[in-house]
């Protein structure tokens, strides 16, 4: 029984861990796009070497992601997350402009990605 607990515990950790991967690679793929809207602003040189890493970065977590989840559902929640949270950000942080249509579409595709991680976890 106790090996048993353990095994569980152990797959439960690891399956976490890449739904971590996941997040992180939101993270690394938001933070590229913004910083593409940000190289417009100053030195593109600089900026399209910190884009190029941060898309390698984020790539690379959507990777082991992938150890563990299916890819369709790390790539839809990875693109849709990071669509959403563009549009979001993109309003409070440069001012672009947020209408019906955009607000219905990023709560559509954050319903989508819910779905999708409960399917995930079914």
């Amino acid at each position: 029984m106790e090996i048993y607990a353990s095994i569980r515990h152990h797959i439960i950790k690891r399956n976490i861990m890449h739904w971590i991967y996941l997040a992180l690679a939101i993270i690394f793929e938001v933070s590229a796009t913004l910083s593409i809207k940000q190289a417009t602003f100053g030195n593109a040189y600089m900026w399209s070497i910190i884009i190029a890493v941060l898309y390698i970065i984020s790539f690379s977590f959507v990777y082991y992601a992938t150890k563990s989840i299916e890819i369709g559902t790390v790539y839809a929640i990875w693109a849709g997350m990071g669509t959403a949270l563009i549009v979001i950000l993109g309003w409070i942080i440069f001012k672009e402009d947020m209408n019906w249509y955009k607000i219905v579409g990023v709560l559509s595709i954050i319903f989508g990605v819910i779905l999708l991680k409960l399917q995930a976890s079914a």
